[in-house]
Order: C-alpha cells, then structure tokens, then sequence
C-alpha cells in the first residue's frame, strides 16, 4: 500500500491511490480485476493501482475525442484555441510542485529535475499557444488556375504514446502543437509511470477545455497501445519509444494508412577534438549520465575524443561522475533510480557485456553498497574505457547511467565512428575551430547537431532523427506540419 507521503502527493495532484483512464472530461469505472501495479522505484513500493484498459477503454477514450472534434473543437477559433493554451500553460506553472512531486515518486527522477520538465511542459503550451493563430498557407501559380493556394487542416483524432522517462514534459511536446492546430487528442501513457498523465488530463478539464478534447487512455503497449494504433477513427499516430515498438506502429498505422511521427531514440556521439574546452566536453559526457539517470534518448553516450586530449578528458569524467550521488529522487540527489527492476538488469547486462568484450570499468558499473538505497533499482554511474565502436555497448541504446569513452586519430575516423551506428537522433562536436565544426556537421548523420555545449536544444527548435532514430520532426514550428494535412484549393475565377 501507498506510503504516508505517497498517498499525501497523489492527493495534492487531484489523485486517489486507484486511478483510472479519463475519457470525455470523467473518469472511467475502475475494473478491479484489471490493474497494473505502479511503484516508486526508489523503494520498489507500490504508490497506485492503475485500470489496465484495453480495447473497450481505447474505443470509449476515441469515439469520445472524435465526438468531441466533430460538434465542439473544430467549431473552436485560433484565437480561442490560444487562449485555452495558455490558461493550460499558466496552470502547470501554478501546480509545478504537485507534478513535480508525482513526476519523481512515479519515475524516481531528482525534483529538481522533475521541476525541470514541468516547467518544460509550460513552455510548450506557452509556444504552441503563441502559434495557433498563425498557421497559414501560400498562394501558388497555377498553369491553369486563376487562383490556387493552400491551407493546412487538422487531421481530427490523433493518437500519442509516450515512454516513461520524461512524461509530462513528452505529452505537453506532442498535446500541445496537436491541439493548437485543431486536432482532439487521444494519449496512452507508459504502464511505468503514468501518474502525471491523467493528473494533467483532470487539469486540463478544469481549466476549461472541452471534455474529449483530451483524453487518458492506461494500459500497456499490448493491451491499449495496439488497439489505439489501429483504431478506424486514428487520423495521425506519434510515438516515442523503443525501435522494436516503433516497428509495430508503423505495421498498426498500415491498417488504415496513417502517418506517423516516431522518435525511436539514439546512440549520440560527441566528437571532442584536442583545441576543445574539455571542462565544456567532460561535463556534457557527465551531464548524460547524471539527468535522468541517463534515460534520455538524446543523451551523448559515445564520447569520441582525439587520442592526443584522451586520458585527461577520461580523468575529468570519471572524477565527476565519481563524485555524483544517489537517492530517491524527492531527496533532490544527483541521479534516482531507473524506472523498473527489468531496467537496472538490462543495464547491468549491458555493462557486463562490455566487460566480456575487453572494455574497462573507469568508475562504477555496480549497484551502490548503501543499505537505505538497497531496495530501489540503483546502479551507480559508470564510465567505461577503452571502448571501441563495435561492442554491444557502443551500439546499443543503454538507457542507463553508462558513459562510453572511445579515442580517434583525427576527423576522418572520427567521423566515420560517429556515423557508424543504426542511430542518428543527435551529435556534439567540440572544438574552438569554427571552420572545422561547420565543416563537420554536415557530414554527421544526425537530426541534430550541437557545437560547443550540449545539449542546446530547445522548445524552438526542431528535434528528430536519422535512420532508426525516427520519422519526422517534433518541436519547433516544423512540428505543426506533423499535425495538419495540406489541402491545395485551385479556382476559376473568370466568368
């Protein structure tokens, strides 16, 4: 059962200790036979009982968001769209301590960190909200036609699963930019950790949008994910997740041909050259495994540097990384736990991989020896040395606090060993050579590339990847494209 303390944040955020799916601005019924356990990771405690819904659930969750387009949100302004956006925006920076406090009882992460994505999550109701009034076609020259131009619609449903790692922070990046356009939104949060989903959901009704606008559907990837997928009514699918299960939306949004935008993570390198600020350079390589335990998809996990600057950046990695520290994320620590017991052991596994194949544990690479910290799914932050680019490790999206040390001669390889990976979600370079950076970037294949600090992403500016890092672009203006389809009307205007 909850704790005092669990059962006091999950009130704050509006909350019981059995939650459910919210459809059409209400609760659905709680089935008792069908419930995932949600646990705090930090103590492997169970904080809540959440439905498991399924195919019933997702059909409620989407008749309810087209009913909702089709008589209410579609009939709705810009301008009046705006409004609502930033009402939604004001009030998570109203509640930024509730959600902050779910966010890391249900995921583990550090508050401040967990701070962080709520104010994140602001910001993009905040921009989304600033745009929802400008969207605008163009007037094209038409052989034929006296008048032709575009306009771009919403789709109407559209359907968003998003991972665990950063919740409220991955539904306000796909909600926002969706509902700014016009579209209802139908959102399946992880089963690990989807307590600050359905909160926000609750908010949202309260600060008036209109019921089934948004809607919360819980539940697994088989049991709710798939029916959401492949629903008739589904106009536009967007997914953040693993390769494995980006696969299976794609082969779910073949059914009724619809376009998806998958984020399906990465393997980024950072290139860090002999001219470089290797303070700069060993705390990006630190960053990756301090924020989010490194369960972060864009997280620099390959640091590539010149063998001339090598064995001083490793000694400032490792002696930063050494000095992190960990605890249960409402302690505010450097690092929390990873999200689940079947997580700290893929890592473990990982790390032990690269043991195998010839790699040296520089710092970590164990769960800690502290007894209050025994319970939660710890591993202590790791770098490895003497790593080379086709080991397991090198190649296999960690999702751990595990920072990978590989040494090159000069820009060519290291270029080659930045590309040479099934990945291409983000890339840093560092150097003071200016000519160099823009020489180089081009040639990494990457859907973003960072010079000089990473990251430096933001709200504004368009993220996604190459190869099997993804489809399509999210963030940014770019990211309203993904939620409208172009109509092109072309007229005779002469009698």
């Amino acid at each position: 059962m909850p704790t005092n303390q669990a059962e006091s944040i999950l009130k704050a955020a509006g909350l019981a200790e059995q939650v459910s799916s919210y459809v059409g601005g209400q609760w659905l019924p709680i089935d008792g036979t069908r419930v995932e356990l949600i646990e705090d990771p930090s103590t492997a405690t169970v904080i809540a009982e959440v439905l498991a819904g399924g195919t019933d659930e997702v059909d409620q969750a989407v008749q309810a968001a087209y009913q909702a387009y089709r008589n209410e949100w579609s009939k709705v302004s810009p301008a009046h769209r705006s409004a609502l956006l930033f009402i939604l925006s004001r009030r998570l920076q109203d509640e930024c301590e509730s959600f902050a406090r779910l966010e890391s009882l249900d995921t583990g992460k550090p508050l401040s960190q967990a701070r962080g994505d709520v104010m994140m999550a602001s910001r993009y109701f905040d921009f989304y909200a600033g745009a929802a009034d400008k969207l605008s076609g163009e007037t094209i020259w038409g052989a034929r036609a006296d008048l032709s131009y575009t306009v771009r619609e919403p789709f109407g449903v559209v359907a968003q699963i998003i991972p665990w790692n950063s919740p409220i922070a991955q539904l306000a990046r796909g909600v926002a930019p969706a509902l700014a356009v016009g579209n209802t939104v139908v959102v399946k949060p992880s089963e690990l950790a989807p307590l600050s989903s359905v909160a926000f959901a609750k908010l949202c009704t309260d600060a008036g949008l209109p019921p089934g606008v948004l809607n919360i559907v819980t539940g697994t990837g088989v049991s709710a994910g798939e029916a959401l997928t492949r629903h008739p009514l589904v106009r536009q699918i967007t997914f953040t997740g693993s390769v494995e299960s980006g696969r299976r939306v794609l082969e779910s949004s073949a059914v009724n041909i619809v376009p998806c935008t998958l984020e399906l993570g990465g393997k980024s390198p950072g290139l860090v050259f002999e001219d470089a600020d290797l303070a700069v350079a060993a705390s990006a390589a630190v960053g990756a495994v301090r924020r989010n335990s490194g369960q972060s998809c864009s997280a620099v996990t390959r640091i590539l540097v010149h063998e001339r600057v090598h064995d001083e950046l490793l000694e400032r990695i490792v002696s930063s990384v050494s000095k992190l520290t960990l605890g249960s994320g409402l302690r505010d620590p450097d690092l929390g736990p990873l999200v689940s017991a079947a997580q700290r052991e893929r890592v473990e596994s990982l790390i032990q991989s690269a043991r195998e194949e010839g790699a040296r544990v520089a710092c970590g690479g164990s769960r800690p020896t502290d007894v209050e910290l025994s319970a939660g799914y710890f591993v202590t932050p790791t770098v490895l040395a003497d790593v080379s680019n086709s080991m397991k490790v090198a190649r296999t999206e960690v999702f751990g606090p595990v920072q990978c040390v590989i040494p090159f001669a000069d820009e060519d390889e290291a270029v080659s060993i930045a590309n040479d990976s099934d990945f291409g979600l983000c890339a840093g370079i560092f150097t003071n050579d200016f000519a160099r950076a823009h020489r180089l970037a081009p040639q990494l294949e990457a859907g973003q590339v960072h010079i000089n600090e990473y990251p430096l992403d933001s709200v504004e500016t368009p993220f996604g990847g190459f190869k099997a890092s993804g489809i399509g672009r999210e963030k940014g203006l770019q990211a309203l494209e993904s939620y409208t389809q172009l109509k092109t009307i072309l007229a005779r205007v002469r009698g």
